[in-house]
């Protein structure tokens, strides 16, 4: 099957204070060294290979204090221009949104709507516009609060599919679950519910699953264009599934950021005009 990639727009944050000071999820060890220089060099790899792919990357200015703000899918989601603002979980990410805000408010052309819950940005949603007419799935069960899904289908005026994580090591849905293209999704099954199984299945019939070594190497938290699928090395499994499907990868290594809890998509936010 031939794949068509779409030109993507997407807002990263450099590393440069990235550390591992506090632990907020499974993956995080204070005891374990950061090599800071590696994560920046690691990080511009990956703003390199999406320019490379003819995408367009936006940059926030990294935060002292905010060591967590690398992981710039947790701002906000946005869907045609609108961004709803994230509310995060932990006081120590909490700063983070006003950046995410002030660009949004400052760079014409798009909109924001201020939260009023907990929510974890693109973490804990995902957008296809060609599934089911446009649709948001939306995550739960560790950060999100359920009722953000309401309030980001008021905001965005799209329907809203509620999923529910149930293994703490898949805190995020973008751990769990990513979208490969406008209309289909690779997932993990058993980081969610039975009947939220059944209801990914019965929407994506033709999902690709990846099995619990890739999900564990964080293979799933993934950047696609529709027929270029970038995520980390150690997910060799994964990637020749996607390959056998039609799909391209490009595999960057992003060790010392996966220190924090997170891969190729924690990095990066889609902004959807």
């Amino acid at each position: 099957m031939q794949r068509e990639p779409r030109r993507r727009t997407y807002l990263m944050c450099s590393p440069e204070h990235f550390a591992v000071e506090y632990v907020i999820n499974p993956w995080m060890d204070t005891s374990v060294a950061v090599d800071a220089a590696a994560a920046v060099a690691q990080w511009e790899r990956l703003r390199q290979t999406l320019v490379g792919l003819g995408h367009e990357v936006h940059t926030l200015n990294p935060q002292v204090g905010l060591p967590d703000m690398v992981f710039a899918a947790n701002g906000a989601f946005v869907v045609d221009g609108v961004a709803y603002g994230a509310r995060f979980k932990y006081p120590q990410r909490s700063a983070e949104a006003k950046s995410h805000q002030e660009f949004y408010e400052t760079n014409p052309g798009w909109g924001f709507v201020a939260p009023t819950v907990v929510n974890e940005g693109e973490g804990d949603f995902a957008y296809l516009p060609d599934a089911h007419g446009g649709l948001i799935l939306a995550g739960h069960g560790f950060r999100t609060e359920t009722a953000a899904h309401a309030e980001a289908q008021e905001a965005l005026g799209r329907p809203v599919v509620s999923l529910r994580l149930v293994d703490p090591a898949f805190y995020h849905l973008d751990v769990a679950l990513a979208a490969l293209d406008d209309a289909n999704i690779v997932y993990y099954p058993e980081a969610f519910s039975p009947a939220s199984r059944k209801v990914l299945a019965q929407l994506f019939p033709d999902a690709v699953v990846a099995d619990e070594a890739d999900a564990r190497a964080f293979g799933i938290n993934l950047v696609s264009d529709g027929r270029t699928v970038v995520l980390n090395t150690g997910s060799d499994a994964l990637a020749a599934k996607l390959r056998a499907v039609g799909y391209e990868t490009a595999q960057v290594d992003l060790s010392e950021l996966k220190k924090g809890g997170g891969s190729v998509k924690c990095c990066v936010a889609e902004l959807r005009h």
